[in-house]
């Protein structure tokens, strides 16, 4: 059994930990332009959830409104997880796993089974990870429509 390591590419340091948790095996620019991309989404989901959960709190009321904020945390932890799901592929992994769509399913249900849960604010708070991916998109696109604009 052969227990060297042929490849040419340097092991990851012990320090050298990924903004997602894990140790970088791939120090490439694509590794880079994935934690820039998983940290722009972050933030843009964390400010969208501040500022609809003060919308929500203001327009309908507070109970509505925390049941926003944990479906927006709920879509924050899924984020998270499916960052790190994405980072192993290639190396230890070669697809990603469906457990994270558990963590919706198991929100729905207790969300269905206890009274001071309401299922619609709570579906809607979990969607906003999305809207930060909708910011993303546009953004990349008019950045770029202007970059080509420019260079004409």
């Amino acid at each position: 059994m052969n227990l060297a390591n042929n490849s040419s590419e340097p092991a990851p340091l012990q320090g050298d930990i990924s903004p997602t948790g894990f140790a970088s095996s791939k120090p490439g620019s694509s590794m880079q332009d994935f934690y820039q991309l998983a940290q722009e989404l972050l933030f843009w989901t964390l400010t969208l959830t501040g500022m609809i959960f003060v919308f929500v709190w203001m327009f309908y009321s507070l109970n509505i409104a925390l049941n926003y904020l944990i479906g927006a945390c709920t879509g924050v932890v899924y984020l998270r997880m499916l960052a790190k799901d994405v980072e192993r592929l290639g190396g230890e992994k070669r697809q990603l796993s469906k457990t994270r769509l558990a963590l919706l399913i198991g929100l729905i249900l207790l969300a269905s089974r206890w009274n001071q849960l309401q299922i619609l604010p709570i579906f809607l708070g979990f969607l906003t990870y999305k809207a930060s991916l909708i910011i993303y998109v546009l953004r990349t696109a008019f950045v770029s429509d202007s970059h080509k604009v420019g260079q004409s």
